[in-house]
């Protein structure tokens, strides 16, 4: 174990790049030959070969020019919490296989109720991550729903929202026409006029509105819905509010920016990832209710595990809450952060990430080489390379294509890409507060230099 140890903080110190560039060609030979029913019998040795497999080639997320998906630099309380639940290894589904680990889990849910704003009543456990906390938190709102007919149910989201949306509502057994999206405004924020002319007209044709998910940061760029005026709405068509605040949820411990995600505290449902935005390991995400009740629905009861008698007799077992059973005691740790660091230490951690996107923002502005999609709410940049020189679209969607993939392959740095309106863009999401702006700096003059290449090459194609 201290070897293992040794040799990953080792590698930490010194890697200078965040990934190599190695290739699935590369890497897929010296994998398939590794015969599994022939053990090395000997840790050193596995250490060796798992250096060659995997530790020289991963993606670091902890280096300062790792831009590219809502992946976090872990803080050390953090490791220190998942060495001590891996090997204790306890289950969070019942009390007789956690003790104090449920109620550890018990009181961080509470915690983040109380830091969210959802009242005295409010519940919650934690999940795999944002896809299961919003498929959980539709589910719950489709048994809400004062409908017996799943085929008139309706869940409204904006346009950009997240892909787990329309999953859930596929797994959930609702139509194909179930989820309807909402067009954003020029901030990428849900239009709420929209969403009130959806809303009327759903209702006017005998659908019932079962659910709007408002995003409090959003995956491509990290808009945050109006959620005053959703949940205005909401109130007015009786329909079921859940916040998806997977990304923005760093905003409850930020000490600059709270008053982004005003609003909040009045939904049904909210979905928080700590391994984005509270800079804890995959995975530790959480599902939040106003109303312990509505947990309900996503409770069974099975006479080896969790007999309703012990509804009773008091005995706290998490899976009455849960959509798991089997689960990690990943409450530890948020535990462990928030009693070393405190929240003000990672809300710090968070607003230099936000403070750290405005910069880059006015950096992108200011340079003729880029233009940028929208002023951050967050921590993310959506922009692409415009050559001044060339007129076709489609050419520009090419270079901006071949630069982020030939920075990948160069291994120097790793960003994301998207598209907006139909053309290719790139995207940083910052999430690491040792990033700084001459790391944007660098990493754009190298995208700029990619597709400055890619556009002479083409050139002399043409020719």
């Amino acid at each position: 174990m201290t070897e293992g140890v040794e040799r990953v903080a080792a590698k930490l110190a010194t890697t200078d790049r965040p990934f190599t560039g190695v290739t699935v060609d590369a890497l897929s030979p010296r994998i398939d030959e590794i015969d599994l029913d022939r053990p090395l019998h000997d840790t050193t040795a596995v250490l060796d070969e798992l250096e060659d497999v995997y530790l020289r080639d991963a993606v670091y997320f902890h280096h300062p020019r790792y831009l590219a998906h809502l992946n976090c630099p872990v803080v050390i309380p953090a490791l220190l919490g998942e060495a001590v639940l891996s090997a204790v290894n306890s289950s969070l589904d019942t009390w007789d296989q956690s003790a104090g680990g449920t109620l550890i889990e018990r009181k961080l849910v509470d915690w983040t109720a109380r830091r969210i704003g959802l009242g005295p009543a409010a519940d919650g456990v934690f999940t795999s991550g944002g896809t299961q906390s919003n498929l959980q938190a539709l589910l719950l709102a489709r048994e809400e729903a004062k409908t017996e007919s799943l085929a008139k149910l309706r869940v409204f989201a904006s346009e950009v929202s997240h892909f787990s949306v329309q999953k859930s509502a596929k797994l959930l057994g609702l139509g194909p026409d179930a989820v309807v999206p909402i067009p954003v405004d020029h901030d990428k924020r849900l239009r709420t006029v929209a969403l009130a002319r959806e809303l009327e007209r759903c209702t006017g044709a005998g659908l019932v509105p079962m659910a709007v998910v408002a995003t409090a940061g959003t995956t491509d760029f990290g808009s945050i819905d109006p959620l005053p005026e959703i949940a205005e709405l909401c109130e007015r068509y009786g329909t079921w509010m859940h916040v998806d605040a997977a990304y923005g949820c760093g905003l409850l411990a930020s000490l600059k920016h709270r008053n982004r995600i005003d609003g909040i505290e009045r939904a049904d449902s909210v979905t928080v990832d700590y391994h984005k935005s509270f800079f804890q390991p995959v995975s530790s995400s959480a599902v939040l209710v106003r109303d312990a009740a509505t947990l309900r629905h996503a409770t069974y009861h099975a006479e080896y595990l969790n007999p309703r008698r012990m509804v009773t007799e008091r005995i706290p077992n998490q899976v009455d809450k849960s959509l798991q059973t089997t689960r990690r005691f990943d409450a530890l740790k948020l535990w462990m952060t928030l009693r070393v660091m405190g929240a003000d230490g990672i809300g710090r951690l968070f607003d230099e990430v936000c403070d750290l996107a405005a910069e880059g923002f006015e950096l992108l502005s200011a340079d003729p080489r880029f233009e940028v999609v929208v002023a951050p709410s967050l921590s993310t940049l959506v922009f692409r390379y415009v050559p001044a020189a060339v007129t076709d679209p489609a050419e520009t969607d090419r270079a901006n294509l071949y630069a982020r993939k030939a920075l990948f392959a160069s291994g120097d740095a790793v960003v994301a890409g998207t598209k907006v309106a139909g053309r290719h863009y790139l995207k940083f999401t910052l999430l690491n507060p040792e990033t700084t702006t001459a790391d944007i700096a660098a990493v754009l003059d190298l995208i700029a230099g990619h597709a400055e290449q890619y556009l002479g090459e083409s050139l002399d194609r043409a020719s």
